[in-house]
């Protein structure tokens, strides 16, 4: 009998139907010499500093570092602290079960870092013995999975994957909870979290924030000329920028009574624009954010939800590439497309005959290959779901397209002694740019047609038009834009070397970045407005502590991500790595002590329920500290943060002053006061006194 592990029920379903384990009892199917099961995830993790003996945060008993480190079942936060999960202990308690009845194991948690991680740290945990083996596979359907228990691999294989992800899982412990204490002792009463990616993270956005407020936007001015040749309308744009009104106005007026451009320059070249690779997971975010406005943790989720439902391969991805011996599947995986309406047009555009083999590449692929669709038709999904699938199969269109080729075209002209720019771009061959018919990327202005010109043409000006611009901050960013800074980090650093080594390593993995992003929406350290993240008061508060610490340096994080691919390569032995992290958690936890924090100081707020305790006045909530009387208020209220004196305007005057901008459920703003009754319960209050009962 055969034990088969895989990560979540979905799965074990799939697994357990094509190997004819078809009985199925409590967390486990069974039949024809094979036990299916299943984790839930991180089902047993690193035991927490209690664990060791270490209640609540002592500065004596920092830095922590555990030897040999404990695994202990997964624990869920309740009020009094955190319990151990029933639903995780009931099924550990299966696979348990399921292990001793089996001779061997099959290992079918994902296959990537995390999935090897989370059955490693299952099989310590049970003290396990047995021999395992692999199966590896990048797609759920039968074919895939046939394949996958035709060819398993020895466990052995895995053990620079597993190294490597333990040393993570180790490496963001230390990290996380030695300076997230550390810094919080010296903060005093408030609880601050940091960590090995979510601080460089964070130290990104509030860079960049605090770079566009602090911005100063100036005036300029340029002058635009209109043309006409062969009935042919076409633009061109000053070179110089003026500063002064004046100056630039009385240029205006001279052109004016000129009215004639020579031209003294044409360059033209030839651009050659390659299709796009496939996207890896990292790549797929941003697409989904910029066109359809979901957040990293969003795209992921839909995603893993079509791969469980054998649509498209694993999504967990970091390459954009596929093997060699993959490509004779891509024809028929295209020509699953033909009858789907989002993507017939761009279907008659392929030619199959000379598709485009530039996604093959061996050597690029890394644990799985490039996203792509599979055999299987889509059917009864969501709206975003046909979204994001139409988004992975018009790439795979676009990637096996022909090259786009441009001609560039840049002239000069000049009026009096001031030169004058035109740009314009003729498309020579469309290429793969016709799958989806955009032949011009969004931010491009090469884009107007021009007639024949020729060194020497005079050209007549049809109108001058003086043109008041203004400098530009650098962008907020958008999760996209955040995504793409992660994935790129290692192009910040100064130093030529170290930049050249880290080129493409960023911070975080593919598959865990859209994690770390919705960490720093937990904490409350980020928020979003509009489309753009920002830090909160509390983040760039954060900020300001560490931005001068290794912490917060994008750099070292980038080349402990190198360090991880190494040992995962098994380049490289994980004791020294591990060795590195505890001596730079020993550093950063005597930095952190020795920082010397202004505290806001709190007032005295009596519970207005009970009116016997002082209320406990936390980041995220008020609460009254009697077990009894439990009287709570949260901080935000629709969208927007009470701050201490709306608190004490509320507890001591029964009323907020009136607050900006609140969002009701359907996204609507509005502005209105908070008002505390007899009840201690909190309500609306509009313009005309009409209040309304807010639900906490």
């Amino acid at each position: 009998m055969k034990a088969v592990i895989a990560e979540k029920p979905s799965v074990a379903r799939e697994i357990a139907l094509l190997l004819g384990a078809t009985n199925k009892d409590e967390g486990v199917y069974s039949g024809n010499g094979y036990m299916v099961t299943w984790a839930l995830g991180h089902l047993v993790g690193l035991g927490m500093p209690e664990d060791y003996g270490i209640s609540g945060f002592q500065k004596d008993a920092l830095p922590i570092l555990p030897k040999p480190f404990l695994l202990k079942i997964r624990r869920v936060k309740k009020e009094k602290g955190y319990v151990t999960d029933i639903g995780a202990s009931k099924q550990l308690k299966i696979i348990e079960q399921v292990i001793k009845q089996c001779d061997s194991i099959i290992v079918a948690t994902d296959a990537g870092r995390e999935g090897e991680l989370i059955f490693r740290y299952i099989y310590q945990y049970l003290k396990c013995k047995k021999p395992f083996e692999r199966l590896w596979i990048s797609s759920l359907t039968e074919k895939a999975i046939k394949q996958g228990f035709d060819n398993l691999k020895p466990g052995i294989d895995f053990d620079g994957l597993y190294l490597a992800a333990q040393a993570r899982s180790r490496a963001d412990w230390l990290v996380g909870i030695n300076a997230s204490q550390a810094l919080s002792i010296s903060a005093g009463n408030t609880i601050y979290s940091l960590g090995r990616v979510q601080t460089p993270t964070l130290a990104l956005i509030c860079k960049r924030y605090l770079e566009n407020k602090s911005f100063k936007i100036q005036t300029y001015w340029q002058l635009q000329l209109i043309h006409q040749k062969d009935y042919i309308n076409f633009l061109s744009l000053s070179k110089n920028k003026w500063n002064d009104k004046k100056q630039a106005e009385s240029i205006f007026k001279s052109i004016q009574r000129s009215m004639t451009a020579s031209v003294i320059s044409i360059e033209s070249k030839t651009i050659t624009e390659h299709p796009p690779l496939l996207f890896d997971l990292t790549g797929l975010q941003k697409e989904a954010n910029k066109k359809l406005n979901l957040s990293a943790e969003e795209a992921l989720a839909i995603a893993q939800s079509l791969y469980e439902k054998r649509f498209i391969t694993y999504p967990r991805t970091g390459s954009k590439y596929i093997p060699e011996d993959l490509w004779p599947e891509v024809s028929s995986l295209i020509r699953t497309l033909e009858t789907r309406n989002t993507c017939r047009e761009g279907f008659t555009k392929i030619k199959f005959g000379q598709l485009n083999k530039r996604i093959v590449n061996d050597l690029k692929v890394t644990d799985h290959h490039g996203l792509l669709i599979t055999e299987k038709k889509p059917s009864a999904l969501s709206a975003k779901e046909n979204a994001i699938y139409d988004i992975i199969a018009l790439r795979l269109l676009e990637a096996v397209s022909e090259t786009s080729i441009k001609e560039i075209t840049d002239i000069t002209l000049q009026v009096l002694h001031y030169d004058f720019s035109v740009k314009g771009c003729k498309v020579v061959q469309a290429g793969w740019r016709t799958i989806k018919g955009c032949f011009f990327d969004e931010d491009n202005e090469h884009t107007q047609d021009l007639p024949s010109l020729k060194v020497g043409d005079e050209l007549k000006v049809k109108d001058v038009v003086l043109l008041e611009k203004k400098t530009k901050p650098p962008v907020l960013y958008t999760e996209a834009g955040l995504l793409s800074a992660m994935e790129s980090a290692g192009k910040e650093i100064e130093n030529e070397e170290e930049r050249k080594a880290l080129l493409n390593i960023g911070i975080g993995t593919p598959a865990t970045r859209a994690a770390i992003i919705e960490i720093l929406f937990t904490r409350n350290y980020i928020q979003r407005e509009k489309k753009s993240l920002v830090p909160t008061e509390k983040g760039v508060h954060v900020y300001n502590l560490v931005k001068d610490k290794k912490i917060a340096d994008v750099s070292m994080t980038a080349e402990w991500e190198l360090t991880l691919e190494k040992i995962e390569n098994n380049q490289i032995d994980t004791d020294a790595f591990q060795k590195g992290i505890e001596e730079y958690v020993v550093s950063i936890t005597q930095e952190l002590l020795n920082t010397a924090i202004v505290t806001e100081i709190l007032p005295v707020l009596n519970c207005p329920k009970c009116n016997k305790q002082h209320l406990l006045i936390k980041d995220i909530l008020v609460k009254c500290p009697d077990d009894i009387c439990k009287w709570v208020q949260f901080r935000n209220i629709c969208g927007v943060n009470l701050s201490v004196t709306d608190l004490e305007n509320l507890i001591n005057k029964g009323k907020t002053t009136v607050l900006k901008d609140m969002k009701s459920k359907s996204g609507k703003k509005f502005n209105a006061s908070i008002v505390l009754n007899e009840n201690g319960k909190t309500t609306f209050e509009f313009e005309g006194d009409k209040k309304i009962v807010y639900r906490r």
